[in-house]
């Protein structure tokens, strides 16, 4: 009896074992799906995310509806500069009275700081433009490289440009009438929009360097020959927070809330956004990070 017993026995452990060997062989030929990712919220009115190498989209939320974009139009006003021909980033632009007239006729608007009579090279503008996000750097900008024998003629040419360009990007929803993202009615982009701008603006060495730079030291020269330092911190919160950070640029405003249009590098894979209409500073960092992660994930 207990011979039989232990037979039963046997037998059912051999059962059990030719069962699992069964659905190990099955699992081996049937892998389990993957985890799927799930799509993030995000508090900003609009988002676009996308594979800058392939230029995949990976994440969109009214990718296409018109916003206003405040300081990342500032990509835009760096990206017709760099585009001149025969460009010289050491060429010197003299700081005028109508550049600091600006800042305080705009409410204090976003500044570089820059003196009146100082002397700063192109390439100084352009840290002065991204990472402050100086308003008079980009109208020194525009008066330097718009053409015309007035500042608001010069201004005007610029203008045109930063709309050219645009219209050669394929960014079909996108205006501008400010140099700065300080717009009079008509400075609007989208998310997928100015995610092209900065994947085309990326491909400058000049503007990698410049938008991934934490915080600078520059040194200028002054209306009596000396010499003075600007110290620039960059506004991208991503920088030094989020693993990979490349870029790009803040924006903000009455009308444009909180924006960002971001870019990190991880393990060879670029993944570049933008998200407009965020409805606090924190809430915009929250937002691109969620892409990123999301972008980075699928």
């Amino acid at each position: 009896m207990i011979t039989g017993i232990k037979g039963v026995r046997i037998r059912r452990a051999a059962a059990a074992v030719i069962t699992a060997g069964a659905v190990l062989s099955t699992g081996a030929l049937t892998a389990a799906p993957a985890q799927a990712v799930t799509k993030p919220t995000i508090t900003a009115k609009g988002g676009y995310v996308m594979n800058n190498g392939t230029g995949k989209s990976l994440y969109t939320k009214a990718a296409d509806t018109k916003l206003s974009t405040g300081s990342t139009t500032k990509i835009m006003t760096a990206k017709v500069v760099l585009s001149q021909s025969n460009l010289n980033l050491d060429a010197k632009v003299t700081v005028q009275k109508a550049y600091s007239d600006y800042i305080v006729d705009n409410n204090y608007a976003s500044s570089a700081h820059l003196i009146v009579g100082d002397k700063v090279t192109v390439r100084q503008l352009l840290y002065g433009l991204m990472l402050p996000s100086g308003c008079d750097a980009a109208y020194a900008l525009a008066d330097k490289f718009g053409s015309g024998s007035t500042r608001a003629a010069r201004v005007k040419s610029f203008l045109s440009k930063m709309n050219s360009t645009a219209k050669s990007l394929g960014m079909t929803n996108t205006h501008f009438d400010s140099f700065d993202g300080i717009g009079h009615g008509s400075n609007y982009s989208t998310p997928r929009d100015l995610t092209k701008l900065a994947s085309s603006a990326m491909k400058s060495s000049t503007f990698r360097t410049v938008v991934k730079t934490k915080s600078t030291k520059q040194k200028a020269t002054t209306k009596s020959g000396g010499y003075r330092y600007y110290n620039w911190d960059n506004t991208n919160p991503l920088l030094g927070t989020y693993t990979g950070t490349i870029g790009v640029k803040t924006g903000s405003g009455p009308e444009a809330k909180f924006c960002l249009v971001f870019a990190a590098t991880r393990n060879g894979k670029t993944v570049i956004g933008t998200v407009l209409a965020s409805t606090s500073v924190a809430n915009r960092t929250a937002d691109a990070k969620k892409l990123l992660n999301y972008g980075f994930a699928v």
